[in-house]
């Protein structure tokens, strides 16, 4: 006889006997164990998974930074930033960088964004691999100026890029005195 029509016996004449199963004794119990095993293996699988997101994330920070590294070496790097203070004299829509005589960056401003720069913030403009040696650099700054008046300004300088890298600040200030917005790039030690 196969197992499986032995067993159905076995079932068959304990129902008829009218004897409760050992099976049947014990399902209750048998359905909260499972239902905790379950809960249970839930919780695991959820440690799982925010375990996997966090090394995911983890994996995509490293990631990052070493495509940071291996696209702007420490050696022949350069970035630009955009700050502002007060800004009562002009109000930013636009910047447009060119590094000897070549466009690199041209980026235009939401509201928010200009606002930021106005409290405080600082915008990196654009980050760039510069062979070591004298390199110019011009800033077409665009906005509304006093009197709300379109107003574009340009500002020049010329920079030595030595090995190691370079960041330079491009910073908008108001001169109260002359009642005119002030553009001024400098170089960060």
């Amino acid at each position: 006889m196969s197992k499986r029509l032995l067993i159905s016996l076995v079932v068959s004449m304990l129902l008829a006997l009218n004897v409760p199963s050992i099976a049947q004794e014990t399902a209750p119990m048998d359905a909260a164990a499972a239902e905790a095993e379950s809960r249970g293996e839930f919780r695991s699988l959820d440690e799982d998974v925010q375990d996997l997101k966090k090394q995911v994330l983890d994996l995509n920070r490293d990631l990052f930074l070493l495509e940071e590294e291996l696209l702007f070496p420490a050696n022949s790097q350069v970035a630009f930033f955009i700050s502002m203070d007060v800004g009562e004299y002009f109000e930013l829509d636009s910047v447009n960088l060119k590094i000897d005589g070549k466009e690199v960056a041209n980026y235009l401003y939401t509201e928010r964004e200009a606002g930021a720069l106005v409290r405080g913030g600082v915008h990196r403009v654009h980050m760039a691999n510069l062979k070591t040696g004298d390199h110019e650099l011009i800033a077409v700054f665009t906005g509304t100026g006093p009197h709300v008046r379109d107003y574009r300004r340009g500002a020049t300088v010329t920079f030595n890029k030595g090995i190691g890298a370079k960041y330079m600040e491009l910073e908008i200030t108001d001169r109260v005195k002359k009642q005119q917005p002030e553009f001024e790039i400098k170089e960060w030690e």
